[in-house]
């Protein structure tokens, strides 16, 4: 008879509550960080990254940016086969005067964000529109990076 010799059960991990803490404060730090003033020797502006949404279909890929409180003259969009970029700066200021009183606010603050693209496109027939803070790209895709179907002979 083979004696075996006992192991003990290493398959549980001990539950740390206070690194759950930790994790969702890392979580919201994010969060702030995407929304909230940084500083900058003294100036400050105010940051945000633009939502984004992509749409692939066979010809072409659209994408949707969500970017209210700018003019069209401020985005710069830039351009390669793989990638787009897009910054910005927003300026917006409003004033209100009632009973005497007037009320100022306004909001600065610059954006960039850079975009993977899945497939190589064709970077000197992209059209952009922006309307209602909404900025839509039509990315037409170049001959390479069109999907096609072979029928492939199985012996």
């Amino acid at each position: 008879m083979a004696i075996t010799q006992w192991k003990p059960f290493r398959g549980l991990e001990r539950w740390e509550p206070f690194h759950e803490v930790e994790n969702l404060q890392q979580e919201m730090n994010r969060l702030f960080d995407r929304w909230m003033p940084h500083g900058n020797g003294g100036s400050e502006e105010l940051s945000f990254m633009p939502s984004a949404e992509m749409e692939e279909t066979p010809e072409e890929i659209r994408l949707k940016l969500e970017i209210p409180g700018m003019e069209a003259k401020d985005l710069d969009i830039q351009v390669t086969e793989d990638a787009i970029s897009i910054s910005g700066e927003r300026k917006s200021e409003s004033k209100t005067e009632e009973k005497g009183m007037v009320r100022s606010e306004f909001h600065y603050g610059r954006f960039e964000r850079a975009i993977s693209l899945p497939v190589p496109i064709k970077n000197d027939q992209v059209k952009a529109e922006y309307q209602n803070g909404i900025l839509h790209l039509t990315l037409p895709k170049a001959e390479e990076g069109k999907r096609k179907a072979v029928k492939v002979e199985v012996s």
